[in-house]
């Protein structure tokens, strides 16, 4: 299965968090602070203090201000970016992060107290887990690519989850265009998410994971953070009625094309094209098609090479090139269950369709299900949020 423009980028650069900027120097001693000269000598405390191995990758880093107020905290490391936020009136700051696991950190502190400023630092290293977590893929991931406004975000991880909830949190999508959305897991290594309603056009869509550091349950930490970009183009949106055999395209809610077809004849369940909400899941020039679940000399079995394929499902369903139907387009199901247009219609479609885009199918009392391919907006929202591991 391939995707979008959803580019999929790793990352693990040097971690740096600055809060403040202080500019301003002192001494320091593994972990506690001293005065640069004169003054207070109330320290500055530092957990887990210099020295420290096989700190939890989803512990917590911790400053304390004896006296005064801290200016400044940075952390530093090869792994993630650790954040954090300062309370009780700045004597205190704590990160809000999970850490790289086997990851050296260097943590540096400033507090000012009247005239005078005290700097510590510590150095730790984090556990290095018996077994790491990583995002596999994220679907959609093709570089360049515009997908269609009811596009699903999937993210397979190489593992199974065991604390969904813990890895689900770390998951944060970010529309220009904002919408409510829930995830949906779907196998113990596999999150899709979907929104409630279809994804405005024409924005940008991010998906940051803040894995690096999380406890995914058994014996497992994330091993580093992740983030992709999703490109929504248009809004374009198929609806055809099998028993009329027509579909109209619309872009943007604006008319493009109303196309005659020929669906499935019905005459099996298996040749009845489904109705219900499709996307648009991938294209192929050429596609060969054979009888599902037969071989050479079984009744029925055909195998086909057509042009000019566009897939909304798992069972077999293309809208797909077929001049030797052409006669029956617009009058009569005739094909095994894909919509047959004609040669020019077909390559008319393949060439603007987007995956993720939305084809509305009546006419049958074959409703598509809700897994089937991607027809994940078969499902009331409502039930689809029951699948998320916060709910």
């Amino acid at each position: 299965m391939t995707g979008g423009r959803f580019r999929l980028a790793l990352t693990g650069g040097t971690a740096v968090l600055a809060m403040l900027t202080a500019g301003l120097a002192g001494c320091s001693v593994g972990g506690v602070g001293k005065l640069a000269s004169g003054g207070s000598s109330e320290p500055v405390t530092i957990t887990p203090a210099n020295g420290t191995a096989q700190v939890k990758p989803d512990g917590t880093i911790e400053v304390k201000a004896g006296g005064g107020k801290l200016q400044n905290v940075t952390v530093k490391g090869e792994g993630a970016t650790v954040t954090g936020k300062f309370g009780d009136d700045r004597k205190v700051w704590r990160s809000d992060r999970t850490m790289t696991p086997g990851t050296a950190y260097t943590v540096t502190a400033q507090a000012r107290d009247g005239g005078e400023t005290r700097t510590a630092t510590s150095s730790f290293t984090t556990l290095k887990a018996e077994r790491t977590l990583k995002i596999a893929d994220v679907t959609p991931n093709v570089k360049g690519e515009k997908v269609g406004v009811g596009m699903p975000i999937i993210v397979t991880f190489d593992g199974p989850v065991t604390d969904r909830a813990a890895v689900e949190r770390a998951l944060r999508v970010t529309p220009e265009k904002p919408v409510e959305g829930a995830w949906r897991w779907v196998g113990q290594d596999k999150a899709i998410y979907r929104t409630k309603t279809y994804w405005e056009p024409h924005q940008t869509v991010r998906l940051h994971a803040r894995l690096a550091g999380v406890n995914a349950g058994g014996g497992a930490y994330g091993a580093e953070d992740a983030q992709a970009t999703l490109t929504i183009g248009a809004e374009q949106i198929t609806k055809g009625d099998i028993r009329k055999h027509h579909m109209t395209v619309t872009r943007d809610g604006k008319k493009l094309r109303t196309v005659p077809f020929s669906a499935g004849n019905g005459q099996t369940r298996e040749y009845t094209t489904t109705s219900g909400v499709h996307l648009l899941m991938e294209k192929g020039n050429p596609v060969t098609m054979t009888a599902p679940g037969r071989k050479p000399g079984d009744s029925g079995y055909y195998k086909t090479v057509v042009d000019y394929a566009v897939r909304f499902s798992n069972s077999g369903e293309y809208a797909h090139s077929a001049p030797w139907s052409v006669g029956s387009q617009g009058s009569a199901n005739v094909s095994h269950g894909c919509l047959n247009l004609s040669p020019e219609n077909a390559r008319w479609y393949y060439d603007i369709m987007q995956r993720g885009d939305v084809i509305e199918l009546t006419g049958t009392d074959r409703q598509v299900e809700w897994d089937n391919g991607w027809g994940f907006w078969q499902m009331p929202f409502g039930k689809w949020r029951e699948g998320s591991a916060l709910r």
